[in-house]
């Protein structure tokens, strides 16, 4: 065999490398998820390419994803994949950032798909822009919020 050939499996060591049942890999080549294999029945073969798609296929339905909806990644859809429903008794971790008093923003960073680093980068930004409004609003008003009630602050009256 020539070393730089590309590796060849019959269907069960692919179903082990893939920790999935051969049946399973059966099906997705039956409905078109998995390219169809070289050769046919037991001479078939399988190669890397089947292996990649199969692991894709095994992340994203871990994560919730419909196997149409994988079909249709796989031929040229666009991903993100779209976030599952949020089922009753699901836990999700989200964070909270106080800008003022009376001012939240609560960020799903998996449900929005952000990074660690975006996340920051938002809150960043968020931050700068409330203390860049909040600089316009002292030039245009010398009110201490620390003489005004809550109402007063809210509805925007000195």
């Amino acid at each position: 065999m020539n070393a730089d050939a590309s590796p060849s499996y019959p269907l069960a060591e692919l179903a082990v490398l893939a920790d999935l049942p051969p049946r399973t890999v059966r099906y997705y080549v039956q409905i078109g998820l998995v390219d169809r294999p070289e050769g046919e029945t037991r001479a078939a073969r399988y190669g890397a390419r089947h292996l990649e798609q199969l692991l894709q296929i095994r992340k994203w339905t871990a994560a919730g994803v419909s196997l149409e909806r994988i079909r249709e990644l796989l031929h040229g859809a666009p991903p993100p994949v779209p976030p599952r429903e949020r089922a009753i008794g699901s836990v999700s971790v989200c964070s909270h950032l106080t800008v003022a008093e009376g001012i939240e923003v609560v960020i799903d960073p998996q449900r929005a798909g952000l990074s660690p680093e975006a996340v920051r980068q938002f809150i960043q930004g968020v931050m700068t822009a409330f203390k860049a409004a909040q600089g316009e609003e002292d030039g245009a008003s010398q009110v201490d919020p620390a003489n005004t009630n809550k109402n007063e602050r809210q509805a925007g009256e000195p």
